[in-house]
């Protein structure tokens, strides 16, 4: 099967309706619902929305290596026009779906970051801070050996980062 200009553009017009793929495979005929799916990725068509998901304007290139950054999300209800079968009836309507947008996280700065002793694994004790720093294969791998209170393998500075309240936790997980 060929993908002429013409069933392109009713690809197009059949995705941006809302239809599903499997829907626009059968109104195009001789075409699987995989390759409606395949030309609608190399089309870079716009995305729609996912159960409970995102709604995506349009699919957006990847983007080279930039600085990492912990992104926080706050949810809004947006409203969505789409398309249903209800027997042999297509029908639209308009549901409420979550949309998520993102939120820049901006770190307190007023945290202060222990300068860590950088012990060996035979250096530590039971008073030391037992936190992995680095990765286990590489020759700088160390562990923090800050002082420990009496109870905690960490530092105070780690125990924060190792232990939530939890609270804090069903916040957190919804």
């Amino acid at each position: 099967m060929n993908w002429t200009d013409e069933r392109v553009e009713k690809l197009k017009k059949l995705w941006s309706e809302g239809l599903s793929a499997s829907q626009i495979a059968a109104q195009l005929g001789g075409v699987s619902r995989n390759a409606v799916i395949g030309k609608v990725h190399r089309l870079n068509l716009p995305g729609r929305a996912k159960a409970g998901g995102t709604t995506t304007a349009a699919r957006t290139p990847k983007r080279g290596a930039t600085a990492p950054r912990a992104p926080t999300y706050a949810s809004r209800v947006a409203t969505r026009t789409v398309t249903r079968q209800q027997g042999a009836t297509m029908l639209k309507e308009e549901i409420e779906i979550d949309a998520v947008s993102e939120i820049t996280y901006r770190p307190a700065s007023n945290v202060v970051v222990p300068i860590s002793r950088r012990l060996g694994l035979t250096e530590l004790t039971e008073r030391t801070c037992k936190w992995p720093v680095g990765d286990p294969l590489k020759d700088d791998f160390h562990f923090c050996g800050n002082d420990s209170p009496d109870s905690s393998p960490y530092c105070t500075y780690h125990q924060r980062m190792a232990y939530q309240p939890v609270h804090e936790r069903r916040r957190n997980n919804g």
